[in-house]
């Protein structure tokens, strides 16, 4: 079975959580796309972990971790993150976590870019994370930037360090007009940070290959959502990769596999962080009430996350980019406390009420949300573990989702920790 874990909304959905459940049923867990710009938080009896850049299935012994091809590596962040676990009783060692020699290694320099840039942007910024995600697969598609597998051969790859730090000062230096990245840094950057993964890194299409054939259940997992994608994202406010599951395959290094099933991740409400259109956005105390129930602030930015109602008209067009199979429904407790809660069942744009298109960018400034309310439970729904536990109103909010976007919810989230879920058989 190969199965995608992946964002239906903006991001933040609760993926890792997903991940860390189900890798029970799994041998590998891939990460396929981005970098350490998003985090997946997972509580279970260890404790609770953040984990940017490690798939989540780090957390379970005896699955084995793959960072596919699509990645951009932090190598210092990825040391450090490693350390913070090994330091939390989690073994982390070649056997179980594999990198692909294709990903690319995010530089120091892809970061200050990052920060000039949106520094120069100002009050027009696009609210990056500023983890240099944009400048480094920018980068990767001038080819000028270093991949993980040449830290096998570091005597080669020393050769052209001091031609790409060259043509990266022609930006840093001459149109940021800061101070010049020097050759001698980066060799010792990569002599700090990169050499000791030299055994970790490995031709991942080539294992994950022979592990179909073995018949190996592979899980892969994907950061950020449906919305955050490069190219059906609500761009230019999105991610620099591919979130889509259909890009599972390629990013994880083996184009050739072939996706049995997609899991789509989406909260009982919804947010967003960073800038861009957010039609069904609350403000003010309604926000601020929901924010505070959700804990809903970055796991990487710590910024305040925009909050709303559950969003239909979003959700679905997520959904079919995603291709979901099935849905886990993440945070549904959050809601608890509403006698009356909001949901965004279509869009009004000009004349037009939209349910079923979500509309291009640049009209979504224009929409405005078509409220419906329902009834909510206003009791702790914490403990409930099967469906029939459940108060009526909330197995009725869940059935109205369900829907509204024609798609079968699965997993019931009911709480953080591992076993705080409802499987609907």
């Amino acid at each position: 079975m190969k199965t995608t874990i992946v964002g239906i909304n903006w991001g933040d959905e609760g993926k890792g959580r997903m991940v860390d459940l189900l890798s029970e049923k799994y041998d590998i867990v891939c990460r396929y796309q981005g970098g350490n710009n998003a985090g997946h938080t997972v509580v279970n009896h260890k404790g609770k972990f953040i984990l940017n850049l490690l798939p989540s299935g780090i957390l379970r012994e005896g699955v084995v971790n793959v960072m596919g091809s699509g990645m951009v590596i932090d190598i210092q962040h990825l040391t450090e993150e490693i350390q913070r676990l090994k330091d939390a009783g989690i073994a982390i060692a070649p056997e179980n976590l594999k990198i692909s020699d294709r990903a690319v290694i995010t530089m120091p320099y892809n970061i200050l870019q990052d920060c000039l840039e949106e520094e120069r942007l100002a009050d027009k910024k696009f609210g990056s994370t500023k983890k240099g995600i944009a400048p480094v697969y920018a980068d990767k598609y001038l080819k000028k930037s270093f991949r993980m597998g040449e830290l096998k051969n570091f005597a080669t790859m020393k050769k052209r360090i001091a031609d790409i730090v060259a043509w990266k000062n022609l930006t840093i230096e001459k149109a940021y007009a800061n101070k010049a990245i020097q050759t001698a840094d980066i060799v010792a950057y990569f002599e700090k940070y990169g050499l000791h993964f030299v055994d970790y890194i490995c031709d991942t299409g080539l294992y994950l290959t022979e592990a179909s054939k073995q018949n190996k259940n592979i899980l892969f997992e994907a950061q950020l959502g449906a919305l955050r994608d490069i190219d059906f994202g609500i761009y230019p406010y999105t991610s620099s990769s591919s979130t889509i599951s259909a890009y599972a395959p390629i990013g994880a290094g083996a184009p050739n596999l072939k996706i049995d099933n997609s899991i789509g991740i989406m909260k009982a409400y919804s947010t967003c962080v960073g800038e861009g259109p957010f039609v069904a956005e609350y403000h003010g105390d309604k926000a601020e009430e929901l924010r505070i129930a959700g804990g809903e602030y970055g796991a990487v930015t710590k910024r305040p996350r925009r909050v709303g109602p559950f969003d239909a008209v979003a959700s679905k067009y997520g959904i079919r980019c995603q291709g979901a199979t099935e849905i886990a429904l993440t945070k549904l407790d959050v809601l608890s406390r509403y006698k009356e809660i909001e949901i965004c069942i279509a869009y009004a744009y000009k004349e037009q009420e939209l349910t079923k298109k979500f509309p291009f960018t640049d009209l979504l400034e224009d929409c405005k949300p078509i409220y419906r309310k329902v009834k909510g439970w206003n009791c702790d729904i914490s403990k409930c573990r099967t469906w029939e536990s459940l108060p009526k109103e909330a197995q009725d909010y869940i059935l109205y989702l369900e829907r509204l976007c024609d798609c079968k919810i699965k997993y019931i989230s009911v709480g953080a920790e591992r076993e705080a879920y409802i499987e609907r058989k």
